[in-house]
C-alpha cells in the first residue's frame, strides 16, 4: 500500500515585495521594480513558472539598473525559488549564491538567513547532506538573532528534513516539533499543518505507527476545519496506510472507506481508483475475500474506464490471486481473456 511521504519544506521569505522594499530610497524605476517584482511573485506561487521566470528576470534587471540591493537580493531569491519549484536544483543553487553574496555585503542578516534556507534546500535535493546542514544551520543562527520566529519556524523544518534525509530521525523529529511550536504561537496554521504531516512521516519513518497516526489525525482535523479536502484525501491515505502497517487492518479498512467517499465526492478518479485498490488488500488481509474481491472489481473497472493498462493489469492480477483462494474458477475465467 502506497504511502504519500512526499514532505513539504517550508519558504523563508514574506509574501509581499514591501517586506524589504519598503525602507530603501524610492524612484519611479525602483517602484517599477517592485510592480514587476510583485507579479513575477504571484505567478511563482499560482504555479506558473515559466512566466515568473521571465518577470522574475526583468524585475531583476531594473534592480540592477537602480542599484537596489535588497531588491536584487529578493528578486534573486524568488528567481532560485522559481528553479527549485521546476527541480532544477542546480540553477536554483547559483542563483541564490548570488543573492547570498549580496546579502552578506550589504549586512542584510535577515535576507542572508533567508537564502542560506533556500541553498539548504537545493543541497538536500541533490543530496549534499553536510552542506544542506551547514547553510540551514547558519540561517537558524542569523534568525534567531534577529528575532524572526517565522524565519526560524521555517528553517527548524528545513533543518529537520535534511536529518530526515541522513536517516537520523529523532533528530528530525526534535527540530520539527521546535518549528510546530514556533508555527503555533504564530498562529500560523497553514504551517502547523505541513509539519504536522512532516512529524507523521517522521514517526512512520520511525516504525512508531500509534505517533504517526496521532499526527497524521491532528493534519486531519485541521484540514476539516479549515475546508481543505484535497489535503484530507491525502491524510485520509497515510492514516489508512499506517494502520494497515500497525496491523489494524479494520481501522485502516474504515479509514478507507472515508477516503473513497471523498474522492468520490471530488469526482477523483485517480484517488477512487487507489482506494478500491487498498481497500481490496485489506479485506484480504482480514480474510474478508469475497469483499476483496468485489473492490478489486469495481477498480479493473474504472481502470478500463479510464483507459490505464497498468492498472488494469495489477486489478486482473489481484483478482485472479482472490479468486483462486475462494476456489471460484469460474469467476477466474472471465479474466483471462
Amino acid at each position: 500500500m502506497a504511502q504519500d511521504h512526499k514532505d513539504e519544506d517550508l519558504t523563508t521569505m514574506g509574501k509581499s515585495p514591501k517586506t524589504v522594499l519598503n525602507k530603501s530610497p524610492h524612484s519611479p524605476i525602483a517602484d517599477s521594480g517592485g510592480r514587476v517584482l510583485e507579479r513575477g511573485i504571484q505567478q511563482q506561487q499560482m504555479g506558473e513558472f515559466q512566466a515568473a521566470l521571465i518577470t522574475l528576470q526583468q524585475a531583476l534587471a531594473v534592480f540592477e539598473q537602480t542599484r537596489h540591493k535588497k531588491g536584487q537580493i529578493k528578486a534573486l531569491y524568488y528567481l532560485g525559488l522559481t528553479y527549485y519549484s521546476l527541480g532544477n536544483y542546480v540553477e536554483a543553487e547559483s542563483t541564490a549564491k548570488l543573492g547570498l553574496t549580496i546579502a552578506t555585503t550589504i549586512g542584510d542578516l535577515r535576507l542572508k538567513a533567508q537564502v542560506l534556507s533556500l541553498m539548504g534546500n537545493t543541497y538536500r535535493h541533490q543530496d549534499r547532506y553536510d552542506a544542506a546542514l551547514e547553510a540551514q544551520q547558519q540561517s537558524l543562527r542569523l534568525f534567531l538573532q534577529t528575532k524572526d520566529r517565522a524565519g526560524a519556524m521555517a528553517t527548524l523544518n528545513n533543518l529537520g528534513l535534511v536529518y530526515k534525509a541522513q536517516g537520523k530521525h529523532h533528530d528530525a523529529i526534535a527540530c520539527q516539533k521546535r518549528a510546530l511550536s514556533f508555527a503555533q504561537s504564530l498562529g500560523d496554521q497553514l504551517t502547523v499543518g505541513q509539519v504536522l504531516k512532516n512529524l507523521g512521516n517522521a514517526y512512520y519513518s520511525l516504525g512508531n505507527y500509534p505517533e504517526a497516526i496521532d499526527y497524521y489525525q491532528q493534519r486531519l482535523e485541521l484540514a476539516q476545519a479549515m475546508a481543505e479536502p484535497r489535503t484530507a484525501l491525502q491524510v485520509f491515505r497515510n492514516l489508512s496506510n499506517t494502520a494497515y502497517a500497525l496491523g489494524d487492518y479494520k481501522q485502516a479498512i474504515r479509514y478507507g472507506h472515508e477516503r473513497l467517499a471523498l474522492a468520490l465526492e471530488l469526482q477523483d478518479s485517480r484517488a477512487h481508483e487507489q482506494t478500491l485498490g487498498n481497500l481490496g488488500v485489506g479485506y484480504e488481509a482480514l480474510g474478508e475475500y469475497e469483499q476483496a474481491a468485489q473492490h478489486y472489481e469495481k477498480r479493473l473497472k474504472l481502470a478500463r474506464q479510464l483507459g490505464d493498462r497498468r492498472v488494469e493489469q495489477q486489478s486482473l492480477n489481484s483478482l485472479r490471486s482472490v479468486c483462486y483462494t475462494l476456489g471460484d474458477y469460474a469467476r477466474i475465467m472471465q479474466y483471462e481473456t
